[in-house]
């Protein structure tokens, strides 16, 4: 708990003047970095909490706890959880609390702690993990979600017919609670054993706000007053009724709720006018055949349902974030590899960025006032480090030192690039060459591909995941991460061109790509790499069957059968809406986009690296894969991750797959035979 980010900066920099030359980082130097998010400022404006992850080797986790910053001094540690994480910071109106969750039991529960010091205690004690939630403006109240306790009928089940599950059947609405904040009884009750004795808990136990209900709640907030509650709800929790999501506002007074919105499709709850009067949402409209890549739509509405209005009806891209202070209506948005902040103006809906020194703000919060602001935030040589300064972001002030934890390193190189796809499409993307990089030398080129496909790459002095890119570039090679078509910032007609055309295009995207590297005469044609994982590991199997140019590719969590995974993922909407059709309305689509149609023309040694449990992308897609170029002789290797869904989140594990891809590329590319090293 004594530990400080400036004790923290001081050891790095004394290593740093021991040192004589910059270092290549290891695999566990990139994968054990400090990182920091989640900037959330006091209502007063004086202080800032954030998250902040490091990597616990020993229990095969990454760690995320609580810091604090008083008066934009050099945080302190706030919390230190050995066994899990402390996550979702909140400041009670007052300032003088902190609310969180922490799992410091057996399940996820509210924890508090007084700005002043002390140790936390625990504000709820619920048989359920807590998701979310939110202080009431008196700050005497806390609402949160949590699924509703099914443990006795499941049991009961259970004793009788053993273990069976119906498919879209079996589910656990998640449900509004209120629990009352007294933290002179609260703290009297620091250990979960100690509550069945105590005298308050009668007194303190939660309140159900909505019983008997028939819908699945995924996001409230109070109104300002406290006397209301928006939420946003649908039919059940499955991922695939989001579609059906609509915006009620339940009356404290009456114990009443009534739906306000409710189009078609998605309706999605952001925030109150700071006076109340009406709510700020993003909607679908009636759309549900192409909301997977068109932008939402940003509207307010007065709470009789009066003035129904869209905002920023011009501006082509998503809006994330969104808040709604006295100064205006917030959000950030991609702007190709920018990511900036916004204000909407809530009359006339009109868009505007604002000035700030810094590429690309991942979040933001504001005081009560709105005229302070802490934010997270990075450029394209720096990690994410946190802000404090004034609004409109004037006189920010860095109050973390992320960034010196690569001070003696030699990192990527960055630069943004565009080319001119085989359609004509002008397509961009990030070329990382070394700090040594020689414009008069021919380098070997490894394509890494994002996933999404939605997803964006940006500049960055550290890219990795699962692939050691700074070790490749030290090792001497470039690195392209092509933004293809369909990739965020860019706009909704080119998240659009895609449709119909997956695999296909993207392909174009990168090949036409490499071919402009090619021409620059930077890159050796003759050692030529791909990779990427989930959408990024799909294009790299689709480049596996339909090119020859690749020598090596490695395909993450990739789809290979567009049948196999419409029958298998959890969203299949996702497939109906890019293919515009089933594989039983039209084979012809599915059959042109999926990699293993074209499995005989297949030559190029193919990794396959996927998760055990992965339910967007079923592994049964890898197993397809794998079999057909073991089939036709190709050589490829297939690793499965044991216990993981979709994503690689643990250390260890983490390391094997980077290990795994650097072993694959070393051959294929580099000629080498690399042992993995036990130790």
């Amino acid at each position: 708990m004594k530990n400080t980010f400036l004790i923290i900066l001081a050891t790095v920099c004394l290593s740093f003047l021991n040192a004589q030359t910059p270092k290549s980082p290891s695999f566990e130097d990139i994968i054990s970095m400090r990182s920091v998010f989640n900037a959330v400022i006091s209502p007063d404006g004086n202080h800032i909490l954030f998250e902040s992850q490091t990597t616990d080797w020993k229990e095969n986790r990454y760690d995320r706890e609580l810091w604090l910053s008083k008066n934009a001094e050099a945080p302190i540690q706030l919390t230190n959880n050995l066994k899990g994480n402390s996550s979702g910071p909140k400041w009670s109106p007052n300032g003088q609390w902190i609310a969180f969750l922490s799992k410091r039991g057996e399940k996820t529960q509210i924890q508090a702690i007084s700005l002043v010091g002390g140790e936390a205690f625990q504000v709820t004690h619920t048989e359920n993990n807590i998701n979310d939630f939110e202080w009431s403006p008196e700050g005497n109240k806390i609402a949160f979600l949590q699924s509703e306790d099914k443990s006795k009928e499941e049991k009961k089940r259970k004793e009788k017919f053993g273990g069976f599950a119906v498919e879209d059947e079996d589910f656990k609405l998640r449900q509004i609670w209120i629990a009352d904040f007294k933290p002179n009884q609260l703290r009297q009750m620091l250990r979960p054993d100690q509550l069945k004795d105590s005298v308050y808990t009668k007194n303190l136990e939660a309140k159900l706000l909505l019983d008997s209900i028939a819908f699945s709640i995924n996001r409230f907030k109070w109104s300002p007053d406290g006397k209301k509650i928006a939420f946003e709800h649908q039919p059940n929790p499955l991922i695939n009724s989001f579609f059906k999501a609509d915006i009620s506002i339940y009356d404290m007074a009456t114990k009443s709720h009534k739906i306000l919105v409710n189009n078609l499709s998605y309706d999605g709850l952001l925030d109150w006018s700071p006076d109340g009067s009406a709510i700020l949402y993003q909607t679908n409209l009636n759309d549900s055949i192409s909301n997977y890549y068109k932008n939402g739509k940003l509207f307010k509405i007065n709470t009789d349902g009066t003035q129904n209005k869209q905002l920023a009806a011009g501006f082509d891209e998503e809006i994330y974030r969104l808040k709604w202070t006295k100064n205006g209506i917030f959000g950030v948005a991609w702007q190709k590899t920018k990511r900036l902040i916004l204000r909407i103006n809530p009359e006339n809906g009109k868009v505007k960025s604002l000035p700030v020194n810094s590429e690309r703000i991942w979040n933001y919060s504001f005081s009560k006032d709105g005229e302070k602001i802490a934010y997270t935030a990075s450029n394209d040589n720096d990690l994410t480090e946190i802000y404090h300064g004034d609004y409109p972001l004037k006189n920010s002030r860095k109050i973390t030192a992320s960034t010196a934890q690569i001070s003696n390193w030699l990192v990527a190189n960055s630069e943004v690039i565009s080319w001119k796809s085989e359609d004509g499409s002008i397509i961009e993307g990030v070329l990382h060459k070394p700090q040594n990089y020689d414009p008069n030398k021919k380098y070997p080129l490894l394509v890494i591909i994002h996933g999404g496909p939605t997803g964006i790459s940006t500049p960055g002095p550290t890219p990795s995941y699962v692939y050691p890119m700074v070790q490749w570039l030290n090792k001497g090679a470039l690195i392209l991460r092509p933004n293809y078509r369909g990739s965020a910032g860019y706009g909704e007609a080119f998240r659009s061109l895609n449709v119909k055309n997956l695999g296909v295009g993207d392909a174009w995207d990168v090949l036409s790509g490499v071919a402009a590297l090619e021409d620059k005469g930077i890159i050796n044609g003759n050692k030529l790499g791909a990779m990427g994982w989930s959408q990024g590991g799909y294009i790299s199997a689709f480049l596996t069957t339909n090119s020859t140019k690749f020598k090596a590719i490695s395909v993450g969590a990739g789809i290979s059968n567009w049948m196999t995974y419409y029958v298998n993922t959890d969203i299949h909407p996702f497939t109906r809406q890019y293919l515009k059709g089933t594989p039983w309305s039209d084979k012809e689509i599915y059959e042109k986009t999926s990699p293993m149609t074209n499995i005989n023309y297949a030559s190029t040694p193919t990794l396959i690296q996927h998760g055990e449990f992965d339910k967007r992308v079923p592994v049964a897609n890898a197993f397809e894969l794998f079999q057909g170029l073991q089939d036709k002789g190709v050589e490829t290797e297939l690793i499965i991750y044991k216990g993981f869904g979709h994503g690689i989140n643990k250390p260890k594990e983490r390391l094997a797959a980077t290990w795994h891809n650097w072993k694959w590329f070393g051959k294929y590319i580099w000629g080498e035979e690399i042992e993995i090293p036990e130790e």
